[in-house]
């Protein structure tokens, strides 16, 4: 005889499922769809975001850095530290332009003051009103160009050119007193880098 082997037992009793719910169904896929739309969506929608933001702020600084001629407004504390340009107070109508090569930069400003401005001005740089000469104009032909001032108004126009010792800067200032209580200043300071 063979020895008896066990016995198998046949398929489990499986009872049938149920049908699924329609309901629960809808409620199945709409979650899963949710789910979808926020993994994907949402930062989708963060990358357009940004990427608009980026190219707003890209064409921002391309035209304040192509920028030709003086920009309304005062120059930062950064480029007045940098080019030793103290703007008084009182000052108004204030307008700067910065230009940079491999060789010099310049920092050109202009505003309008009173004499005590103007005389804590020059004292800022180091100067005297005694040492602005009369009819003496300290910015250069390349200056007034870059610049686009000309001089040429009603005077009288006294001017003045501070020199010093690298890394300081130099500088130009040239003053229109055709209106003695509202004087003008031009001043284009420059550095060696």
């Amino acid at each position: 005889m063979t020895p008896s082997l066990p016995h198998q037992g046949g398929p489990p009793h499986d009872p049938e499922q149920p049908a699924e719910d329609p309901r629960h169904k809808a409620k199945r896929r709409a979650l899963t769809l949710l789910i979808i739309v926020l993994l994907i969506g949402v930062p989708a929608g963060y990358l357009v975001i940004s990427a608009n933001q980026s190219r707003d702020s890209g064409k921002d600084k391309e035209a304040m850095y192509s920028a030709t001629g003086l920009t309304a407004g005062w120059p930062s504390k950064v480029q007045r530290r940098l080019y030793q340009v103290t703007v008084p107070h009182p000052a108004d109508d204030i307008a700067y332009y910065e230009t940079n090569n491999w060789k010099t930069s310049r920092l050109y400003v202009q505003f309008h003051t009173n004499p005590a401005g103007l005389d804590s001005f020059l004292e800022a740089m180091g100067v005297r009103r005694e040492q602005l000469r009369k009819d003496y104009i300290a910015v250069g032909e390349r200056d007034r160009k870059v610049s686009g001032w000309t001089f040429s108004g009603q005077g009288p126009w006294w001017g003045l050119t501070h020199e010093q010792k690298n890394p300081a800067p130099t500088q130009d200032v040239v003053v229109n007193l055709s209106d003695p209580q509202y004087p003008t200043v031009f001043m284009v300071s420059r550095t060696v880098p």
